[in-house]
């Protein structure tokens, strides 16, 4: 399955979603990363299918289909994914987050946990406002933070300048010598030859910049402030997986997550990096979000 809708909210935004997997499986919500859009999920639909599952992927406001909100917060986020879930007719759901999506997956989880069953977060983002100098993260995040920080007006025009550039769509002969440029580690380059995969992160990134400078800056703003709630307040169980060679954000950073979290479940995962991780283990952590505690498969709601 791959269907694509829309939504209305109340003030009149619309917000658009894509669907992979099988249209009756166990709902399971995903939260792309950044700079990304929904159709990052396609790297779940062979999984999803295989697994029973159905994967619900929204763009964020003001990426790709998504209305641009002005001045948005993070706690604005589980509003939004509470009138999709009504518009589906889903009951209760599991999360799935993938690196910039993690912030999105935690607020829902402490605003709905009548809701929300689970959630798994894959590379994610640490609370970044809580970083004194980006110790931990990519060099260009702490470049970004940093200057968020000091002069937000340069960032949000270097945002517009690079769009241009970063919404072609560059030909297939080229992405050896575009791997090569993005100096990755070496099991993430090795796991982007796959076109498929390449096809999912990159053209969910174009995607995202196609739309608008602002959306992927409004987005990119979320991570900068503080999230309006603690780690320590996620009251649902998390499965926390993240790549011992992620250059993003480091494992040392996802080791503290894991500790603040009251019902976390980490797993460490030797070679495997940013994008390594979701490409090479989706079935796995797909299959593990699903199960119960006690392992045994959910009923469908």
């Amino acid at each position: 399955m791959n269907s694509q809708g829309f939504v209305q909210l109340p003030e009149g935004a619309v917000v658009a979603f894509q669907e992979y997997g099988v249209p009756n499986g166990v709902p399971v919500m995903f939260c792309h990363g950044w700079p990304s859009s929904c159709t990052m999920a396609r790297l779940t639909d062979e999984p999803a299918r295989d697994l029973g599952i159905r994967i619900i992927s929204l763009d964020r406001p003001g990426i790709s289909g998504s209305s641009l909100q002005p001045d948005r917060k993070l706690s604005d986020w589980p509003r939004v994914v509470e009138r999709i879930v009504e518009h589906l007719g889903v009951r209760e759901f599991r999360i799935l987050a993938i690196s910039g999506g993690a912030p999105y997956a935690y607020a829902t989880a402490v605003a709905m946990p009548q809701r929300v069953q689970a959630i798994a977060i894959v590379g994610g983002a640490p609370p970044m406002a809580e970083l004194v100098a980006g110790e931990g993260l990519l060099p260009l995040y702490r470049w970004m933070l940093a200057l968020y920080r000091t002069r937000p007006r340069l960032l949000r025009r270097l945002f517009h300048l690079v769009r241009p550039v970063l919404s072609l769509r560059p030909p297939v002969r080229f992405r050896p010598l575009l791997l090569k440029m993005l100096m990755l580690r070496q099991c993430d380059a090795e796991s982007l030859r796959d076109a498929a995969a390449f096809e999912a992160i990159f053209e969910s990134q174009r995607r995202a910049w196609r739309s608008s400078a602002e959306g992927v800056m409004a987005d990119a703003q979320i991570y900068a402030q503080p999230w309006g709630f603690a780690i320590e307040d996620v009251p649902v169980p998390v499965r926390l997986w993240h790549g011992k060679e992620d250059r993003a954000f480091s494992v040392h950073l996802a080791e503290q997550v894991a500790k603040r979290l009251p019902n976390c479940k980490a797993r460490f995962v030797d070679d495997a990096g940013h994008y390594s991780l979701p490409i090479r283990h989706m079935r796995e952590i797909l299959k593990d979000l699903i199960c119960n505690a006690d392992g045994h498969w959910p009923d469908k709601t």
